[in-house]
């Protein structure tokens, strides 16, 4: 079963476009794992377990688990993952770009240590950065188009003289995604929540690729404007929330806190999309 084959599926049994973020920060656990970076699997599998029936797709952040040494417990929690929700699709967040030798590598990384579904990577450095990924056949990968945060205006929002159209470097990045780039139907876009203007201009230029939005939540992105903007029967969209759900209660009642917030959630992009 190929990434998108695996998306459509749990958007359909789930009923979902909500993406939970597993962005673990010690300092920020509940209770008894409050600050204890050994914990990081027992938290992020509690909240697996709370939301596995709600989302669309789960995104393990790798730096978070990096900075505390934790790759071993992010290598348990994909595995952990794979077994109790195998419906759900996992995006490994990486953001990867670099030259094809050593794209190489993180390829292996993302799909055969950790064994994800799909990856998010810098296109910055052009198509043979991009091109390992995509010898992955059944794997995604999510090119970094429009982000959530202010910077991404520095480069993102400038216009490309030298390009036919003069397009923006934005629009000019959703275009390869839907069109050259795209050998498989394997690719997608991050555009963030906190611009739903862009969005629809992304969903216009690339009218089929899925796109993958964080920002809703604790960003102060906007569901609403987020879905109006971005679905389209056919078109996934992938409405990602880390902080609001993970970090729902300060309590012991963390799992059934962030589920209420998913729930909450995930009905109201159902709702949007009317």
């Amino acid at each position: 079963m190929t990434f998108l084959d695996m998306l459509g599926a749990a958007e359909r049994q789930n009923n979902s476009m909500l993406c939970v973020g597993l962005d673990p920060e010690p300092a920020r656990f509940p209770g008894k794992l409050k600050g204890d970076a050994h914990k990081i699997y027992d938290f992020c599998a509690a909240i697996v377990d709370a939301t596995a029936d709600l989302v669309i797709a789960f995104k393990p952040q790798i730096a978070y688990f990096a900075a505390h040494r934790a790759e071993s417990q992010l290598e348990r929690l994909m595995e952990y993952m794979r077994r109790v929700a195998p419906q759900v699709p996992v995006i490994l967040d990486a953001k990867r770009g670099d030259i094809g030798s050593t794209a190489e590598q993180y390829a292996i990384e993302a799909f055969e240590r950790y064994g994800a579904d799909a990856v998010t990577l810098s296109p910055f450095m052009g198509f043979d950065s991009v091109a390992p990924y995509l010898k992955y056949h059944a794997k995604g990968a999510f090119l970094l188009c429009r982000t959530s945060n202010p910077g991404g205006d520095d480069l993102q929002n400038q216009r490309l003289a030298s390009v036919d159209g003069q397009p923006l470097l934005y629009e000019h990045i959703a275009r390869l995604a839907q069109g050259p780039w795209n050998l498989n139907g394997q690719l997608g876009l991050v555009v963030g929540a906190t611009y739903p203007a862009e969005i629809e201009r992304v969903r216009s230029v690339a009218p089929s690729v899925p796109l993958l939005i964080p920002g809703v939540g604790a960003q102060g992105g906007d569901a609403l404007a987020t879905v109006r903007a971005g679905w389209k029967p056919g078109a996934p969209i992938i409405v990602n929330s880390s902080r609001a759900i993970l970090y729902a209660s300060p309590g012991e009642d963390f799992a059934d806190a962030a589920r209420r917030e998913a729930v909450r959630t995930r009905d109201i992009l159902q709702a949007a999309r009317g």
